[in-house]
C-alpha cells in the first residue's frame, strides 16, 4: 500500500517512479489463433486470407440481405474437398463444383456431332493428372460465369501487409518495476501498415473490387485477466511531458491492483470491407504483438 513520504502527495511520487521508467517497442510475434481466415501462421505477417469455410456450392451460407452470398444472381464460391478454388483459371476454363473439374473449350475443335462442343476436362481440382476430352450437348455448370467479387476482394488482400502491432507500455520490466495502483501506459506503433487505412483492388474479367483495410479497435491483455479496449495506437510516454505521472489521455490501465509480473500484448481487428460488381462486404482480420513484461512491485515506506 502507498503512503505519503514527509508529505509528499502520493501524485507526485508516480510522477517522480514513471519518469524514470521509459519503455521500448517489443518485436511481434506469430498472431495467435482467432478463427478460420483471421489468423497468421508462424512467421508470417500476412494471413491466408482465402476462405477456409467456404459452405455448401450454392449455398454458402451468411444471410440473405444484400450482398450477401444467398441473395439472387450471388455467384456460388467453388472448392474440391473443403479446399477453396479460384472459380476461372486461365489455363483450366471454369469449375464445376458438382464435378469437381475444370472445363475449357478445346481449340482447335475435332469433328462433333450438332450441338455438340469438345471440352478440356481437369478434373480432382484441377489436377492436370486428371485431364481429358469430353462431348458435352451443352455448357457445364458454372461455365462462364462471372468471378466472385469476394474472391477478387481476398486476392487484393493478398496483396498488401497488415503488420501487427508493436506494443510499448510504461513501466517496463527490463528498466525498472512499476508500483501497485500507479497508472499504466500503453501504445503501439503508428502507421498504415499498423492501423491503415490501406487502400488495394484486384480484376478479373472485366470485374474490378477494391478494398479499405482499417483497424477498428486495439484490445490489450494486461496478463491479469482485465483486458483494456482503445480506439487509436496510444499516447506513448514521456518523462518530461505535461502527464508525467498522471493516466494516459487515450489509452492506460489505472493501476494494478497487486503484486506480481504480468505479461502484456495487443491485438488489432482490422475490417477490411470491399466494393465491387454491384456487391459489398466485410472480411475481418487480426494481428498480435510480442509480450512486454511488467513486474509491480509494493512501494516501501522506511520511518524512523
Amino acid at each position: 500500500m502507498l503512503r505519503p513520504v514527509g508529505g509528499v502527495p502520493r501524485r507526485v511520487l508516480a510522477g517522480l517512479l514513471l519518469a524514470v521508467l521509459v519503455a521500448v517497442a517489443a518485436p511481434p510475434a506469430p498472431v495467435q489463433a482467432a478463427g478460420p481466415g483471421v489468423e497468421c501462421p508462424p512467421g508470417q505477417n500476412d494471413c491466408s486470407v482465402w476462405d477456409d469455410d467456404p459452405g455448401t456450392p450454392g449455398d454458402p451460407g451468411g444471410g440473405t440481405g444484400p450482398g450477401s452470398p444467398n441473395s439472387p444472381g450471388a455467384a456460388p464460391k467453388c472448392q474440391w474437398n473443403g479446399k477453396p478454388l479460384p472459380c476461372y483459371n486461365p489455363n483450366l476454363g471454369w469449375f464445376d463444383n458438382s464435378s469437381g473439374c475444370y472445363y475449357k473449350v478445346a481449340e482447335p475443335q475435332e469433328e462433333a456431332p450438332e450441338g455438340q462442343v469438345w471440352y478440356v476436362q481437369t478434373c480432382n481440382g484441377g489436377d492436370l493428372g486428371a485431364q481429358s476430352m469430353v462431348l458435352l450437348d451443352g455448357p457445364p455448370p458454372g461455365f462462364g460465369t462471372p468471378p466472385d467479387p469476394e474472391e477478387l476482394a481476398r486476392r487484393a488482400l493478398a496483396s498488401i501487409s497488415l503488420l501487427p502491432p508493436r506494443a510499448s507500455v510504461a513501466p517496463r520490466r527490463s528498466l525498472g518495476p512499476g508500483l501497485v495502483g500507479l497508472p499504466v501506459w500503453m501504445w503501439a506503433s503508428s502507421g498504415r501498415n499498423y492501423f491503415g487505412p490501406l487502400h488495394a483492388s484486384a480484376s478479373d474479367r472485366g470485374l474490378t473490387v477494391r478494398i479499405t483495410a482499417q483497424v477498428q479497435r486495439i484490445v490489450w491483455d494486461m496478463g491479469n485477466g482485465r483486458k483494456i479496449t482503445c480506439k487509436g495506437p496510444g499516447t506513448p510516454y514521456k518523462s518530461t511531458g505535461p502527464n508525467a505521472g498522471k493516466k494516459s489521455p487515450t489509452c492506460g490501465y489505472d493501476g494494478y491492483p497487486k503484486v506480481g509480473n504480468y505479461r502484456v500484448s495487443a491485438t488489432t481487428f482490422w475490417n477490411v470491407h470491399w466494393e465491387g460488381g454491384g456487391r459489398s462486404g466485410d472480411i475481418a482480420q487480426t494481428r498480435t504483438s510480442g509480450v512486454v513484461d511488467i513486474q509491480i512491485k509494493e512501494l516501501q515506506v522506511v520511518t524512523r
